[in-house]
């Protein structure tokens, strides 16, 4: 399967960190949304957006392998649903996860990835040639909008090393992990992920993604919400929960 190559987002596909913080509100607040139940709805689509991207026929069979790094927030939770739905669709996924939250969120979320032999690996390899080895790709769920390395910490910090490291594709889930939400990343090294999966609507760093696929996770959005925000999303092709740009 192939995909065009991605389209920088217009001003009006890419609200502000405040405009997409508001969106969130609306549905939380408004439409009575459950904040687990946000969670699942973007988990589920990334998992998807990693099929599209990677489908299983082209991958060698002993290469099922998906690294899922995950962060203490709320980027981190859409990462362990995203390994879960991983393994419903029969990829192999294992998850690093240094920093874990006690909240009931991501406790159930664990939960359920080990009730589903999900593996979680207690460490990182310092040898960044051991991850390019073991895995066919890799999913950046560390850091959503407005975290940095330093509120994640040090773990969080050196795990985002390695992902800079990597000559495996990379998937970033929402923003990749680092960048700045409005002005997106311009040190040399910045993270650069292979695909960008933006949840709900894209931000406007994603107007300096320059990877394979761009897809958006956002077709759960009432019609009413997106007509509020002046959102001009992409259409959706028949029941599928993301599309590329």
């Amino acid at each position: 399967m192939s995909f065009p190559p991605a389209v920088r987002p217009s001003p009006a596909l890419a609200p502000s960190a405040a405009e997409a913080a508001a969106l969130e509100r609306e549905l939380l607040e408004d439409y009575r949304f459950g904040r687990q139940q946000l969670v699942e709805l973007c988990g589920q689509a990334s998992a998807v957006a990693v099929a599209k991207a990677f489908p299983l026929p082209s991958l060698p069979r002993k290469q099922r392998t998906v690294l899922v790094v995950c962060g203490p927030e709320q980027n981190g939770a859409v990462g362990l649903v995203c390994a879960r739905h991983l393994r419903v669709f029969e990829y192999e996924p294992t998850i690093f996860y240094p920093t874990r939250p006690r909240g009931p969120l991501h406790r159930d979320l664990t939960t359920q990835c080990e009730k589903m032999d999900i593996p979680f690996l207690s460490y990182l390899p310092a040898e960044v040639q051991l991850i390019n080895d073991a895995y066919a790709l890799v999913v950046d769920a560390v850091l959503g909008p407005g975290e940095g390395p330093a509120e994640a910490g040090g773990p969080c910090a050196r795990a985002l090393a390695a992902l800079k490291l990597l000559s495996i594709p990379l998937v970033s889930l929402d923003v990749p992990s680092g960048w700045d939400a409005e002005t997106g990343g311009g040190a040399e090294d910045e993270l650069r992920p292979d695909v960008l999966v933006s949840l709900a609507v894209p931000k406007r760093c994603a107007r300096r993604f320059s990877g394979r696929h761009h897809f958006v996770a956002g077709r759960f959005l009432p019609d009413d919400v997106r007509r509020k925000f002046a959102l001009r999303l992409p259409g959706y092709a028949g029941t599928d929960c993301v599309a590329a740009l």
